[in-house]
């Protein structure tokens, strides 16, 4: 993962993207292979979808009514990714070094964000 600025420079963006692609076709493969299965697998995560992003919203839903809807939305996603063998790509662990090398990275582009802001800021017409 490599961190670059964003288009109009006021960001650090982590390019996601690569790591989604063969998500996203494992899907599309599993899908074409059995789609009665796949789509109420799919049809499942959007009502679990759905009905968490109500209770997230909704002022009369409680702590705990928020915490099942997450948690059924957590299943519907976990059983569509099962088969996936793309998505541990999503959740990448670190070892130390490279933990560091990546926080280094950041670091750097936001410095050079910040220091482009304050040279900004700092001009007069």
């Amino acid at each position: 993962m490599r961190p670059q600025l964003s288009a109009d420079g006021i960001a650090v963006r982590l390019p996601l993207a690569e790591q989604v692609d063969p998500l996203l076709d494992e899907l599309a493969l599993a899908y074409a292979q059995d789609p009665k299965a796949v789509g109420r697998l799919l049809a499942a995560h959007a009502a679990s979808v759905v009905a968490l992003d109500f209770a997230m919203c909704s002022d009369d839903a409680t702590e705990h009514g928020r915490a099942m809807r997450a948690a059924q939305a957590d299943a519907t996603r976990e059983a569509l990714l099962d088969d996936c063998p793309a998505a541990v790509a999503l959740d990448p662990l670190l070892d130390p070094d490279d933990a560091i090398t990546l926080a280094t990275r950041i670091t750097k582009a936001a410095a050079h964000i910040r220091h482009r802001t304050a040279q900004n800021r700092n001009a007069r017409p």
